[in-house]
């Protein structure tokens, strides 16, 4: 079995993350980036997969400037056994049907994938809608929301935790997206580490993939952020001191913000 994850490289949510003031896309070069947290389940569950069913090749995909390799790196070191890296100059900027476009070219590229397993959305796009887009460019099934499944036979025994819990079946080949609540991903060992260095990393252009650089890239997208404003900065709240008065004083300024 082939099994490809797809992981990106996001800029640290602990970090004050900003945009780049000349286009207004996303400053993935003003902080520190780090793995997508929701992929990490992702690739947790492909790994665990690949213990049990044995004979299973784990790939894990990304796309993404050069600072994007961490990513990948992050993956070899967690278990992955290759890895792809897409970048391209032409590809900042792109939304997310380029997006798909390009990962639906690079699966074909991989070959006989059997399985294609993903976060339920990036933390720092929070769309949730590539696996969709993906599934329809590559013509095969996909179930989102994903909280466990089991794969044998030819098939997927999924269930999902979206607004009620349903428990539904598809053929391979298909993608998957899970939740957060699947597994509990593991650390990369010291021995993990040192074994990264030497798995295969394939580097892809857009020309390697056969994709059309006017199709994607800021120029293509959809939509565009035209204007971006900051937070205001936190201010401190009122103090009101209890001296008898202090319950009417609270419905006083209940009543001035119209809660009550």
């Amino acid at each position: 079995m082939k099994i490809v994850t797809l992981v990106k490289h996001v800029p640290d949510a602990a970090a004050e993350r900003t945009f780049d003031g000349s286009d207004n896309t996303t400053d993935r070069t003003g902080v520190d980036g780090i793995l997508s947290e929701l992929d990490e389940y992702a690739l947790e569950e492909a790994l665990k997969i690949s213990e049990t069913a044995g004979d299973t090749e784990v790939i894990a995909v990304t796309m993404g400037p050069q600072g994007a390799l961490d990513a990948v790196k992050r993956a070899l070191q967690m278990g992955a056994g290759a890895a792809v890296h897409i970048v391209d100059d032409a590809l900042h900027g792109s939304d997310a049907p380029a997006t798909s476009e390009v990962l639906a070219a690079a699966i074909r590229k991989i070959g006989d994938v059997d399985l294609v397993v993903t976060g339920m959305a990036s933390t720092d796009g929070g769309m949730g809608v590539v696996p969709a887009m993906l599934a329809e460019r590559l013509g095969v099934a996909q179930v989102g929301f994903v909280g466990e499944f089991t794969v044998g036979d030819g098939k997927i025994t999924a269930r999902r935790d979206a607004d009620s819990t349903e428990t539904v079946e598809v053929r391979l080949p298909a993608i998957v997206s899970v939740t957060d609540q699947i597994n509990e991903p593991r650390y990369p060992s010291f021995k993990g580490i040192m074994a990264a260095k030497k798995k295969p990393v394939q580097t892809w252009s857009l020309a390697d993939l056969e994709v059309d650089p006017s199709t994607v890239g800021l120029a293509a997208a959809w939509t565009a952020v035209e204007t971006v404003v900051a937070r205001p900065a936190r201010t401190q709240g009122e103090i009101v001191t209890d001296e008898g008065d202090g319950g009417t004083k609270l419905a006083e300024y209940l009543a001035s913000q119209k809660f009550i």
